[in-house]
């Protein structure tokens, strides 16, 4: 059966289709720019945008299964999804692998994750078995938390999680594409521990070898700190913290070990093993 798998030119898709190539897997590469596409053996690409049903299902011919990374954050973010799983209907895709958040729920606090809610309410609606890998944050993401004085402003109070490595989302993610018994099931995805911000600052600071903290904000000042923003995108990250503070994001999981046989990274580990990702901080 051969895979699909979308945002294959950007990180997380390029980390798992890069993945499934190693194991030999044939994949079609869902792209908006084919000059982008990485170069892959056993791929083929397609060009298609979410907002193209038509094209989605064109893209989609004879797939059976799709990796969907969720589309950039925007008020228009779940009609984008929906027109892309029309296009995997019409195609006749059996399953969708797709990349959720962390306590998905449509009362979640954090805005995102309620359009992850819908967006597998959706798959499921649509006939789809769906695969649900509701991640943390990434662990990739939290050097760009930090403001240009060095402190992580964020109302999440003492709240925790466990950040998790794009790379073992990866790893898991090519595990439940070509391995059997994952239909309908929905993983919690995390790294090894969770830790609160402060232990955040503490490891970002030993990595960049810069003074880096974490100042606990309320939700006022959060939203006068964002001043200028469109609303939907400070309620977004007002919210992505304020799940810390209620522990919505705190859930520490053992899906990625467990199926796939190695333990994920903790941030130090990934600091030292993408040292890009900081390279911001002390340039």
């Amino acid at each position: 059966m051969t895979i699909a798998v979308t945002g294959a030119s950007g990180d997380l898709g390029g980390r798992v289709a890069r993945e499934l190539a190693t194991r030999g897997v044939e994949q079609r590469l869902i792209v908006r720019d084919v000059a982008r596409a990485p170069q892959l053996p056993g791929a083929d690409v397609a060009v298609a945008e979410y907002e193209d049903s038509e094209a989605m299902a064109k893209a989609l011919d004879g797939m059976g299964t799709l990796f969907l990374v969720s589309g950039h954050e925007g008020p228009e973010r779940v009609s984008l999804h929906r027109k892309a799983i029309e296009g995997a209907r019409l195609a006749g895709v059996e399953r969708v692998v797709y990349t959720s958040f962390m306590s998905a729920a449509p009362n979640a606090t954090f805005p995102y994750a309620r359009d992850h809610s819908a967006t597998e309410l959706a798959i499921r609606e649509a006939g789809i078995s769906l695969t649900s890998m509701r991640n943390s944050l990434y662990a990739d993401v939290a050097p760009q938390f930090v403001g240009a004085d060095g402190v992580i402003r964020a109302p999440a109070g003492h709240g925790r999680l466990a950040w998790v490595a794009r790379a073992d989302v990866a790893r898991l993610a090519a595990v439940l594409l070509v391995e059997p018994g994952h239909e309908g099931q929905i993983y919690d995805v995390s790294g090894p521990h969770a830790i609160d911000l402060h232990e955040t600052a503490r490891i970002l600071t030993k990595a960049t070898r810069r003074a880096i903290t974490y100042h606990a904000e309320t939700a006022d000042e959060a939203r006068a700190s964002r001043a200028g923003n469109p609303d939907w995108l400070v309620e977004g990250w007002i919210g992505s913290y304020l799940m810390l503070d209620t522990g919505e994001g705190s859930v520490t999981s053992h899906t990625i070990e467990q199926l796939t046989g190695k333990r994920p990274m903790t941030l130090s580990e990934f600091l030292a093993a993408e040292p890009s990702s900081f390279a911001h901080l002390i340039g």
